[in-house]
C-alpha cells in the first residue's frame, strides 16, 4: 500500500526514498547481479555437494543454516549460509563469533577462513534480496545498539545488502558492536562512494581475501 512504512527502521530514523543511480543502471545491476549468481551455484555445484556431505557428517542441524537479517529499506529477509556452528549454538540472545570459538565446527572453521559459507548467499541475490557487492546484512539486534551510537548506520539501508563488501575486505569480520561501529565508516565511504568500478575493485580485494585464507 503507497506510503506504507517498511517493516524496520530502526530507532525512528527515517530513510531516503532517493536512489544513487537511475532505473535503468540499478535494473542492469540486479539482472548482472542474478545471472552472475545462477553461474556461480553452476559451477560451485560440485563443491556444493562435497561440503554439503561433509557438513551433514560433521554433526547434527542441518546442511544450510538460516537467519533473520535486514535488507533495503530496512526489510527484513532470511539469509541462506552453510552450517559453520554446532547445532543450537545460538539458544539466547543473539551472539556475535570469533575465529576460536568452540561453537564453530572443524569444518566450519575451513568455512569460514575461505568464506565458502556464503555460497548459499547467491540464493539470496537470485530472490533479489541481496547484491554481489553491498554492506554486509546485520540483524536488528545489532542494529538497534549500532543505530543509537551512530544513526548514519540507516544510510547503509538504502541499498541492498551485498555477499561481499568494503568494510569486509578491508577491516574483516566483527566480533562486537565497537568493531561494527569500526567497520561502519568503511561502508559509509562505500555509499558515498558507490560506482561499478569501486564494485569490481572489491570483487578483486574479495578474490584475494579468499585465496589467503583470512576470511575471519
Amino acid at each position: 500500500m503507497t506510503g506504507t512504512k517498511p517493516d524496520y527502521i530502526p530507532n525512528n530514523t527515517s530513510i531516503s526514498s532517493k536512489t544513487e543511480k537511475p532505473a535503468l543502471t540499478e535494473l542492469l545491476r540486479q539482472i548482472t547481479n542474478v545471472l552472475f549468481s545462477i553461474v556461480a551455484l553452476l559451477i560451485l555445484s560440485p563443491v556444493i555437494i562435497i561440503l554439503s556431505i561433509l557438513i551433514r557428517i560433521s554433526g547434527k542441524g542441518p546442511v544450510i543454516y538460516s537467519q533473520d537479517r535486514i535488507g533495503r529499506n530496512g526489510k527484513p529477509f532470511v539469509i541462506f549460509k552453510f552450517r559453520s556452528m554446532i547445532y543450537n549454538a545460538e539458544t539466547g540472545y543473539p551472539m556475535l563469533s570469533g575465529m576460536n570459538e568452540e561453537r564453530i565446527t572443524r569444518i566450519g572453521k575451513f568455512l569460514r577462513k575461505y568464506r565458502i559459507d556464503e555460497i548459499p548467499n547467491f540464493i539470496n541475490v537470485i530472490k533479489c534480496e541481496m547484491a554481489i557487492v553491498g554492506p554486509r546484512p546485520e540483524r536488528k539486534f545489532f542494529i538497534d545498539q549500532i543505530v543509537e551510537r551512530n544513526p548514519d548506520f540507516t544510510k547503509l539501508l538504502n541499498v541492498k545488502p551485498g555477499i561481499t563488501s568494503w568494510g569486509q575486505v578491508k577491516y574483516g569480520y566483527a566480533t562486537n558492536v565497537d568493531e561494527m561501529l569500526e567497520r561502519l565508516d568503511y561502508d559509509l565511504y562505500y555509499i558515498k562512494n558507490r560506482s561499478l568500478w569501486f564494485d569490481i575493485k572489491i570483487l578483486l580485494y574479495t578474490i584475494v581475501t579468499i585465496l589467503k585464507g583470512k576470511g575471519l
